[in-house]
């Protein structure tokens, strides 16, 4: 049997989000499921998202809003496409059949066909329905972290940080999960440029709880943004032993603690996170988000001068299987840095090919939609820089900068394709491009003063016009 600390039927109805299920165990593993999504961790002691979810159905078979967040944490995840894995699309169909045949309440509803037409890659759509719903139910922390991750995968930044002020004020701090909001809302103030709130704000979520990896994740965008590598390096050294504990994150928060390193020139030692940390544990789970940092940790090292070796290759095995995917463009761009610099050009190919077809097919799929403006030339770019063509590297690029940010993401995320356009524009023989790569560079130290990749890049450009 579940702990009881979790919320059964009565205390569910008593935050006034009644679950239309009369089994208490069921309603406790939705909660176990929700708390495990929070906090980015597989909490062994309930027996993780896994033991949760089978635990779910075997609790009760037709509890739909348990298949809503079994079903919706799958789509979430990226990991896989409706379109390719029969298993994911009749978990969605089935869904959708169980609400149909049964009495559930108006927000329930409301949650089935947001994941519907999360399903169908209508990110947008789906973001608006839990919108929707929190307007009449502000508490309701599925919506509002569906939302919240919607939202990211579409780089909707104001959104993003809206969607939390907006229903801040009626959680009470004595209500579960309540203190989590605080990294989710410093999250969207930062990447909305709000760096000393965020901090704020992410320092009061770690005070009420110390292990909030999702606030230390917020702090640690916050040094980066602002170029404060040393502090940044001591905050997540500090912190370490707090945060890793969430495995879902753990590799991410790695991530930007070696990019602190690259930031400084410090290429071994993000070398030393990449190969203890974030490649290990991609290999392990095989999450979308480890291996998209993965493959852009090694572009970066690259772009810096740095040798990866054989990184690339074994890079290649995690990505390679979902070159067909094509769930959303951001994971699709990394996919194609790791067949590039594994010199797979066959697979290289084929994800771009892919992306053609399905930029051509009529449909409702918005990230299949955006693939002709900016999926294909962006993809087309990156092969460019491959082949050594910088010109036409540069004039693919060049036009997309302002837009890249709708592929999803973080600043930080997409930073490396500012940081492609730079490369492109400095290795270009068009000495216009080079003066334009001179622009990008007082830009970048505009927004970001004393970085020191900025400067190293500088030199690198003043050399160009001696």
């Amino acid at each position: 049997m579940m702990a009881s600390s979790y919320r059964d039927c009565k205390a569910w109805i008593a935050e006034g989000l009644p679950l239309s299920t009369s089994s208490n165990e069921a309603c406790k593993l939705y909660d176990a499921i929700l708390t495990q999504y929070v906090k980015w961790r597989n909490d062994e002691t309930v027996g993780g998202f896994e033991g949760c979810m089978s635990a779910i159905q075997a609790a009760d078979p037709n509890f739909v809003m348990g298949h809503v967040i079994c079903t919706g944490l799958d789509l979430v995840s990226t990991g896989s496409s409706t379109r390719l894995d029969e298993r994911l699309a009749s978990a969605v169909r089935r869904t959708v059949e169980l609400a149909n045949s049964q009495v559930i309440s108006p927000r329930e509803r409301l949650h089935v066909q947001a994941m519907e037409h999360f399903s169908h890659g209508q990110f947008t759509k789906a973001c608006n329905i839990w919108e929707d719903i929190m307007v009449d139910h502000p508490t309701d922390m599925l919506a509002l972290k569906f939302a919240h991750d919607g939202y990211f995968y579409i780089g909707a930044k104001n959104q993003m940080r809206d969607s939390v002020a907006r229903v801040l004020p009626y959680w009470k701090p004595h209500q579960p999960l309540f203190s989590y909001l605080k990294g989710m809302y410093s999250f969207g103030l930062l990447e909305t440029n709000f760096y000393d709130q965020a901090e704020k704000v992410a320092m009061e979520g770690l005070a009420l709880t110390p292990d909030d990896a999702w606030s230390v994740h917020s702090v640690a965008h916050v040094y980066e943004m602002k170029a404060e590598v040393d502090k940044g390096l001591k905050f997540m050294e500090s912190r370490e032993k707090d945060w890793q504990v969430s495995d879902v994150l753990a590799s991410h928060n790695y991530w930007h603690w070696a990019l602190y390193f690259i930031e400084k020139g410090e290429y071994e030692a993000a070398l030393q996170i990449f190969d203890s940390q974030v490649f290990r544990r991609c290999k392990a789970t095989g999450s979308m988000l480890d291996t998209v940092d993965a493959s852009s940790m090694l572009c970066r090292l690259e772009m810096e001068g740095v040798c990866v070796g054989d990184r690339w290759r074994e890079l290649l095995q995690v990505t390679r299987p979902h070159t067909d995917d094509h769930v959303t463009l951001f994971n699709d761009v990394h996919f194609l840095m790791a067949s590039l610099g594994a010199k797979e050009s066959g697979t290289s190919q084929r994800l771009l090919e892919g992306l053609q077809e399905l930029a051509k097919e009529p449909g409702e799929n918005a990230q299949h939609q955006m693939a002709q403006a900016i999926g294909v030339p962006m993809c087309q770019a990156m092969m460019e820089y491959d082949q050594g063509n910088y010109n036409q590297a540069m004039e693919l690029l060049y036009p997309l900068r302002l837009r890249v940010v709708n592929i999803g993401g973080s600043d930080a995320q997409r930073d490396v394709f500012n940081q492609l356009l730079i490369h492109a524009a400095m290795k270009s023989e068009n000495k216009h491009h080079q003066k334009l790569g001179r622009c990008l560079l007082l830009e970048r130290d505009a927004l970001r003063p004393n970085s020191p990749l900025t400067g190293r890049l500088m030199k690198r450009s003043l050399a160009l016009h001696n």
